[in-house]
């Protein structure tokens, strides 16, 4: 399993816009559909990386508490599912009710926006606030498959309670870690 960092978006970037179909319902959801009233966590995950597997209980649990708290989700799986066909959009839909998501599963299939956001790896956390404007990029927590430390979501959900309590997140932010977005050939 390949460990690859979050390329760290520089802090303050607008949120790129986008228009990608939802895998649950089928229909094309853009960023303005989705955003939060106070902020919104746009996520690149997909099936079947185990650091993904991994983080999926948090990340749900995360989703049904924040939303309450007016803190939009998005999940977008840019990988090639020529090559990862496990990754293809009907499975991302069962992944999406077996894990209870709470939040859209978007389908980026050109790739576009894994590149417009500089995502990295799977997972990749980024959040914005009220203006889409990017607050915190960086790791879940510091949980890993088979580190022995417990799945708790505290650095996002940090950065979370700090947007919403008015409050700027912490600047010194950790990359995530994960296996890197699979690419298509082009």
């Amino acid at each position: 399993m390949a460990r690859t960092p979050s390329n760290m978006l520089p802090l303050g970037t607008k949120a790129p816009s986008f228009n990608l179909i939802d895998t649950v319902t089928n229909a094309s959801r853009s960023l303005e559909d989705l955003k939060g009233d106070k902020g919104t966590v746009v996520m690149f995950i997909c099936n079947h990386c185990p650091f993904v597997i991994h983080v999926n209980p948090e990340i749900s649990r995360l989703g049904k508490e924040y939303q309450a708290k007016g803190v939009g989700f998005i999940a977008i799986s840019s990988n090639d599912v020529i090559n990862y066909p496990q990754d293809a959009p009907h499975l991302m839909k069962l992944k999406a009710e077996e894990e209870s998501y709470s939040f859209p599963y978007l389908y980026d299939e050109t790739q576009e926006v894994a590149r417009a956001y500089d995502a990295a790896c799977t997972p990749d956390f980024y959040l914005f606030d009220e203006d889409l404007k990017l607050v915190y990029r960086g790791q879940l927590d510091n949980s890993r498959p088979g580190n022995g430390i417990p799945l708790t979501g505290t650095d996002l959900r940090n950065a979370m309670d700090a947007l919403l309590e008015g409050r700027s997140p912490e600047a010194n932010q950790k990359p995530s870690i994960g296996c890197n977005i699979k690419w298509a050939d082009n």
